[in-house]
């Protein structure tokens, strides 16, 4: 049997290389289509017929055309005209170029200046260097509710004929309290002070400002001092080197009268020795605020004390009436002279014993 290639072409017409001619063929044909899909459908058509004899490949999907957008509708006249947004990216040199001249345009301008301070109070503005020397300090917020707003420092008070009264240590008070103490040695004690015989030239201040209770007694309610709403006053000291303290005995009783009377005018709570024990050294004054302007005023003004104080009980007057001295025996009651008690009360003399008389002893023997 002869298998030449002559005789074998017949018989496969499609070999190796003549499908691969054929594909060839097809893609070529693919690639001449026409570009109508009705030209599109009818080359494919050909081209598998050709190649297999049969019928065209069915299409997964049919192409469906797509229906018509209907437009927007017009927009209003009335409308707002409406601003396109900018959506171009700027340029990197661009925004360097910008930053620098924002950098520029904030060296140039000034400074800006701090928030601008609070507005002075009425009483502030009242408090003047003609009455006290009391620099505005800052607003203290302490623990517990501690602390005050429109604070000073009282450091001096300023006497109408100009001289000054200095206030030793210095005391943080309210502005409304320092302007009560202020008024208060101005109007009351500066005069009293002179009447006595030498003008006032320091207040002894005992305590202002302290975040404490009441009494410094552990979970008592805050004090007035916790405001800054009170001050303790000990003495006044006067210019001849006297010093006038307010719990002392010894000052004469008309002058510490006349500080408690001018005291219980102007403050709103005086406390003093015999108030609560503890303000037997000194005077607490303040302005706390009360219903119906309720006020407290406790400072026990004491006599002096005697300059001697007695040892032995006074001699009986001779004019004085005779004592009644009950008698035990019949129960009546004898009018006795003081004579006579005195010599009940002097003891009887003692008696002498009879002398005993000595006998000499006999002793029986056995």
């Amino acid at each position: 049997m002869n298998f030449s290639a002559e005789k074998s072409s017949p018989k496969w017409p499609f070999g190796r290389f003549g499908r691969a001619a054929a594909a060839m063929v097809t893609v070529v044909v693919l690639l001449a289509a026409p570009a109508t899909p009705a030209l599109a459908r009818k080359a494919s058509h050909d081209i598998w017929g050709d190649l297999f004899g049969g019928r065209p490949p069915k299409l997964r999907g049919t192409q469906h055309h797509r229906a018509a957008v209907p437009l927007p509708r017009p927009r209003p006249a009335e409308a707002p005209s409406a601003q396109p947004e900018k959506k171009e990216a700027e340029k990197p040199a661009a925004k360097d170029a910008d930053k620098k001249d924002a950098d520029k345009k904030d060296a140039d301008k000034p400074a800006e200046q701090a928030a601008p301070a609070p507005q002075p109070s009425a009483c502030r503005l009242a408090l003047t260097d003609q009455i006290a020397i009391a620099p505005s300090i800052p607003d203290i917020k302490g623990p517990g509710g501690c602390g005050g707003e429109d604070l000073v420092r009282l450091e001096a008070i300023v006497l109408p004929d100009k001289r000054q009264v200095p206030v030793k240590p210095a005391a943080i008070l309210r502005c409304k309290m320092a302007t009560a103490i202020a008024e208060w040695i101005r109007a009351d004690i500066a005069p009293l002070t002179a009447k006595v015989g030498s003008p006032i030239s320091e207040l002894d201040n005992f305590d202002s400002y302290e975040c404490r209770g009441r009494n410094r007694v552990a979970g008592a309610l805050l004090s007035e001092h916790g405001r800054a709403n009170a001050l303790d006053v000990r003495a006044f000291k006067l210019a001849n080197g006297r010093s006038i303290s307010l719990t002392d005995r010894t000052v004469a009783r008309e002058v510490r009268e006349s500080v408690l009377h001018s005291a219980c005018t102007r403050f709103s709570t005086v406390l003093g020795p015999g108030s609560d024990g503890y303000h037997e050294d000194h005077v607490h004054l303040d302005v706390m605020e009360r219903r119906n302007n309720y006020r407290i005023c406790q400072w026990d003004v004491w006599d002096p004390l005697p300059q001697v104080a007695p040892l032995m009980p006074a001699v009986r007057p001779e004019e004085a009436p005779p004592r009644e001295v009950a008698e035990k025996s019949d129960g009546k009651v004898k009018a006795k002279s003081s004579d006579e008690e005195d010599d009940e009360a002097k003891p009887e003399p003692a008696k002498p014993e009879p002398k005993k008389t000595k006998k000499q002893a006999t002793k029986k023997r056995r």
